[in-house]
């Protein structure tokens, strides 16, 4: 069957199983919009590159499937790059289709050309330049091996405009074990001498702490972690990247450590003999200074990507696998063990969990509102499975802490790159992944004027989030380093409290703009939001500028020098 090569890259996924696609057409790529008229899959409009990029992402996160996102070259190319960044640090499958000039013009600056896989070099798992039509099923094939398998991640398939236009004889896709991709060999099972050592050292431990990342909400390990949790009966810290993956609620779970972690799971962390890490990549934002970070702690180090072995903190026992496979296989290990004795150590746990609990002052009679409170509603008024998905600020602390995650897959957020503008278009693309779902989106006022114009590309789509702005007029977490380290100088940081009108700007986009400024009209706000599910809605809800994150770990300090709230201090 001849073909057109746009025909064969839609007809490719179309088998990989991609069921959207995020984009927005332009010249180079216009041959590849033709075929999508035809197609099964739904083609979602975005109003700017970056949020086909995070829709993707948001997608992913949702499902678990890969998100992908398709863009013209040059300026398309590049605007999209910000999500493979965000994708790349935090380890989302992501396939990025981008359209190139044609193949005789490459290397000749013409219009709207640019070297998109040089740019993307380092921040995707692999990129191709596909440069006859031929090639474009086995590439397209190898690209989501690639973007699904070991450590998950972006990749990106360059497709130059004459390739799309050639005729080609189709073939089918190849399956994953017809793939020739010399050097990638991602290892599932891990070593069985290296698991019988961690099994030996956490059943001796005595102060042990597992530490759980996002790589066990990649591997979908939910249940191998709740297993190895009954089995070790040890107490278990939850990164930003993986709340939900042990349910808030259970007596073992101290919740998130880290620079704005609560106080037990960072003082765990410093005071453990053993730190079993399972998925996690130590983080500046974890360890606070490296040379002062759990100085008494053996460390077991669980990773699907050798390369983070060792790469932070030495490991005593390092194990490369896929955390399912590893955590199966450590439970297994560890049951027949005898265990040392954890009854001192849940009682000290227990003493900080009951002497410094996550906590804030309530609003003043006609005060401003309080952010955490905000949230604290939002949960108990949503559905138990909502999908909270949260820009990077304070705001996204504030709901990492005061949204309890009973379930995994519930929360999304941009860790690593800490992407401001992030929330609204990667809730669209959880919503798109998961339409039967509730999703609302916690964002600050500098993260949504950022991006919130794919609110049109919800609304015309019919795709119904739901967006909190928490607004208090600041780049609040910004304000509160100015407050705290800089003697309250407070440069280029007051955004404005009158501009703009965010239930105008919400209405113009067809959505529905609802704004609260009262405690007493909380309530009501969110029941009404939560009752519309033909458009997006957005609420503005004024919040006191003077709140700030606690607890905190400073910017190069220990992490036994953690701050919590004032009123905690006072009081210690």
């Amino acid at each position: 069957m001849n073909i057109t090569g746009a025909q064969a890259l839609i007809k490719a996924l179309e088998q990989q199983g991609t069921e959207v696609i995020f984009g927005y057409p332009g010249g180079a790529i216009l041959p590849v919009y033709d075929p999508i008229i035809d197609s099964s899959i739904r083609h979602v409009l975005v109003r700017h590159e970056q949020g086909a990029g995070h829709m993707a992402e948001g997608y992913a996160q949702a499902t678990g499937r890969p998100g992908v996102a398709m863009v013209t070259s040059g300026p398309g190319a590049t605007n999209i790059v910000t999500p493979i960044a965000n994708a790349y640090m935090d380890s989302i499958p992501l396939v990025v289709i981008t359209g190139q000039v044609p193949t005789a013009a490459i290397g000749t600056d013409a219009f709207q050309e640019c070297d998109i896989t040089g740019i993307t070099m380092g921040i995707t798992k692999h990129n191709w330049l596909i440069k006859d039509a031929k090639d474009i099923p086995d590439v397209i094939a190898e690209a989501f091996y690639v973007a699904t398998t070991g450590r998950p991640g972006p990749v990106l398939v360059d497709v130059p405009k004459d390739v799309t236009q050639s005729m080609v004889e189709w073939h089918d896709c190849p399956t994953p074990d017809q793939l020739d991709l010399p050097g990638y060999h991602p290892v599932l099972e891990g070593d069985p001498e290296a698991i019988a050592a961690a099994a030996r050292l956490l059943a001796d431990a005595e102060r042990p702490v597992l530490y759980v990342g996002g790589g066990v909400i990649k591997a979908r390990a939910i249940e191998a972690l709740a297993e190895l949790v009954r089995v070790s009966g040890a107490p278990v810290v939850t990164t930003l990247m993986a709340r939900g993956a042990l349910p808030d609620s259970h007596p073992q779970n101290l919740g998130m450590p880290g620079m704005h972690g609560n106080y037990t799971a960072v003082t765990a962390m410093q005071q453990a003999d053993l730190l079993v890490s399972l998925g996690a990549r130590f983080d500046d934002r974890v360890t606070g200074r490296l040379d002062a970070f759990a100085p008494r702690a053996a460390i077991v180090h669980v990773d699907i990507d050798a390369a983070e072995i060792g790469k932070v903190r030495k490991a005593d026992v390092g194990i490369v696998g896929d955390a399912r496979h590893v955590i199966e296989a450590l439970s297994a290990a560890s049951a027949g063990l005898p265990r040392a004795d954890l009854a001192a150590w849940w009682a000290t746990l227990n003493d900080w969990r009951e002497r410094y609990p996550m906590i804030y002052e309530p609003a003043s009679d006609g005060g401003m509102l309080k952010p955490q409170a905000i949230i604290e509603k939002l949960n108990e008024m949503s559905p138990d499975d909502t999908i909270v998905v949260s820009g990077v600020g304070q705001h996204q602390m504030w709901a990492a802490h005061h949204w309890n995650y009973e379930h995994p897959y519930t929360w999304i957020n941009s860790g690593g790159a800490g992407t401001m503008g992030y929330a609204v278009p990667a809730a669209i693309g959880a919503k798109a992944g998961q339409p039967g779902r509730t999703v609302w989106a916690i964002d600050g006022d500098g993260c949504f004027q950022m991006t919130a114009q794919e609110l049109v590309t919800a609304r015309s789509e019919g795709i119904p989030i739901k967006v909190a702005i928490l607004n208090n007029s600041y780049l609040g977490m910004v304000r509160q380093w100015q407050e705290m380290f800089y003697e309250e100088r407070y440069s280029e940081v007051y955004l404005s409290q009158d501009l703009p009108n965010y239930v105008m700007w919400a209405e113009a986009m067809g959505c529905v703009g609802i704004r609260v400024d009262r405690a007493e009209d909380v309530e009501a706000a969110i029941e009404k939001a939560n009752a519309i599910n033909d458009r997006p809605v957005v609420i503005d809800f004024r919040t006191d500028a003077a709140e700030k994150v606690f607890p905190m770990v400073a910017a190069g300090a220990s992490n036994d020098d953690i701050m919590v709230h004032p009123i905690q201090q006072a009081g210690a």
